[in-house]
């Protein structure tokens, strides 16, 4: 893989810093595909299998003496500093921008940029890459969560140290196929009965991406964790990811993303 500029490619997460990336990777017209970013977020708010072709999750671990305190504490955190945005107009006059606004998604991700880059280096509750909303019958935004990211160089025990994974399920998108340059509406093709490209296409390795001319992008985001800490006092429901519906007991793009880079390594 050939070096290349700093790329920061802005989609929602704001994982990036400096990438290696190829220059089709670079390209505005895949950085910034509004079909991908749509998919990803819908992928990140719907019910995904938890070890499908696209979705990596971080294995289960035993229970440590101290884990449920650790979690317990980070709601604790949480609840205290990101009250406040339980109205909406409060996260946006302190620089959380709603990720593609006007599309309907299961969750919408309100992110700031500076706290996403801030995650490289510190975990903090107080400051998430992402606030996470829900509309409510009137279609007003109800705050239940936050969304914090680690690199994807970053190995499980350094994720099991800022959330215990016993608790907890860090997740990425993986090994996507997507279409090239100026081909949006593709898009729509199918194979097998299923979308050729995005999270529920049955393409998941550069051969078989790049036999259906498509972009083959291993790694979309670095890690991410959801923690739904205003949605109630159970912990299944306050750790459970939603891919999958997987709760503490099991489990034995216009925002940002590394196509085919070393972003956050």
């Amino acid at each position: 893989m050939k070096p290349s500029r700093c790329a920061t490619l802005t989609l929602t997460l704001t994982l990036g810093a400096c990438a290696r990336v190829p220059a089709r990777a670079q390209d505005p017209d895949l950085a910034h595909d509004a079909h991908a970013s749509a998919a990803a977020m819908r992928e990140m708010g719907g019910a995904q299998g938890a070890e499908s072709l696209h979705m990596r999750m971080t294995d289960a671990r035993p229970a440590a003496p101290g884990d449920s305190a650790r979690a317990a504490a980070v709601v604790v955190q949480m609840r205290s500093a990101l009250g406040r945005y339980r109205d909406v107009r409060a996260a946006q006059a302190d620089g959380f921008r709603q990720f593609l606004p006007g599309v309907t998604l299961p969750v919408y991700h309100f992110t700031r940029r500076a706290n996403a880059l801030g995650e490289a280096f510190r975990f903090d509750p107080a400051h998430p890459t992402s606030l996470l909303y829900r509309r409510d019958a009137a279609g007003r935004f109800q705050l239940v969560g936050a969304m914090y990211t680690a690199p994807r160089r970053f190995s499980q025990d350094r994720l099991d140290a800022r959330i215990p994974l016993s608790i907890a399920h860090w997740h990425q998108h993986v090994d996507w196929c997507i279409p090239p340059r100026g081909q949006a509406a593709r898009w729509r093709e199918t194979q097998g009965g299923a979308p050729r490209f995005g999270p529920q296409s049955p393409i998941h390795t550069r051969p078989a991406c790049d036999s259906a001319g498509g972009v083959f992008v291993p790694h979309l985001f670095g890690w991410m964790v959801h923690a739904n800490a205003f949605a109630g006092d159970d912990p299944h429901e306050i750790w459970s990811d939603h891919h999958g519906g997987q709760g503490m007991e099991a489990h034995g793009m216009q925002g940002t993303h590394d196509m085919h880079g070393d972003s956050m390594r």
